[in-house]
C-alpha cells in the first residue's frame, strides 16, 4: 500500500450513513466496512459455568455516547464500574480498575465530563455492571457496545427507539485487522477519570 493510500484510509471516517469516532480505523488488509446495527449471540464461560445472552452493537458516532448512557438505565440505580486501559501496554492486553457501588446518575455525570475520551481514545474502555443481577454493559476500546444479560429485551428496546436495528450478519471492526488511535493527552485524561471515579492511582480497588 502506498503512503498516500494509507493516509486516505486513516482519514476516512464516514462509510455511507455510518461515522467512526477517531479511536479506530479498519486495517489495510481485508478491512470490514463499518455499518450500524446489532446482533444477538450467547456468551459462554466454561470455567465459571456461565451462559448469558449477549448483544453487540455498532453505533454511528453522532449517537454512540447517548446510546451508551441509555443502555445503562436497565442496570438499576447502583452499579459497579470497571475502567479498561491499554495505555503504555506492550502487548494486546489491557489493565482493569474497579470501582464498586456508585449511583448510576453520578457515574453518568462523571462520564459526560469525559465524553471526548470515551468516544475518541482507542486505548480506553469501560464496563458497567448491575449491583444485584448478572447484567453488564461494555463500551470497549473499539467503540463497540456489548450487553450481557439474562433478558436482553430492555436493551433491545433502547436500540430500537434509536433506530438501531438487528442484523443477522454484522461483522464488527474488531474482528478483522484494525488500527487504534490515542494521544498522550488521552492517557492523562484517563488518569483524571480514574481519580474522579475513585480508583485512585490506578493500582488499587476502592469501594464506598
Amino acid at each position: 500500500m502506498t503512503p498516500n493510500r494509507l493516509l486516505t484510509l486513516l482519514a476516512t471516517k464516514t462509510y455511507g450513513s455510518f461515522t467512526l469516532t477517531d479511536a479506530i480505523r479498519p486495517g489495510t488488509r481485508h478491512p470490514i466496512r463499518p455499518r450500524q446495527g446489532y446482533r444477538v449471540g450467547l456468551y459462554r464461560d466454561p470455567q465459571a459455568g456461565l451462559r448469558l445472552p449477549m448483544l453487540s452493537a455498532a453505533v454511528s458516532a453522532e449517537q454512540l455516547f447517548d446510546t451508551f448512557l441509555a443502555l445503562l438505565e436497565p442496570l438499576g440505580d447502583v452499579v459497579h464500574v470497571i475502567l479498561e486501559t491499554s495505555h503504555e501496554s506492550r502487548g494486546p492486553g489491557h489493565r482493569d480498575y474497579r470501582r464498586t457501588d456508585i449511583d448510576r446518575p453520578v457515574l453518568a455525570s462523571f462520564l459526560c465530563d469525559f465524553e471526548e475520551l470515551l468516544l475518541h481514545d482507542g486505548c480506553t474502555g469501560i464496563a458497567v455492571l448491575a449491583d444485584d443481577r448478572p447484567m453488564e454493559v461494555q463500551f470497549d476500546e473499539h467503540k463497540l457496545l456489548h450487553v450481557y444479560a439474562p433478558d436482553l429485551k430492555p436493551f433491545r428496546q433502547v436500540l430500537r427507539r434509536r433506530g438501531i436495528r438487528r442484523r443477522r450478519l454484522l461483522p464488527l471492526i474488531s474482528e478483522a485487522e484494525h488500527l487504534h488511535h490515542t494521544t498522550p493527552e488521552y492517557a492523562a485524561a484517563f488518569s483524571q477519570l480514574a481519580w474522579r471515579l475513585g480508583v485512585g492511582d490506578c493500582r488499587c480497588v476502592l469501594s464506598d
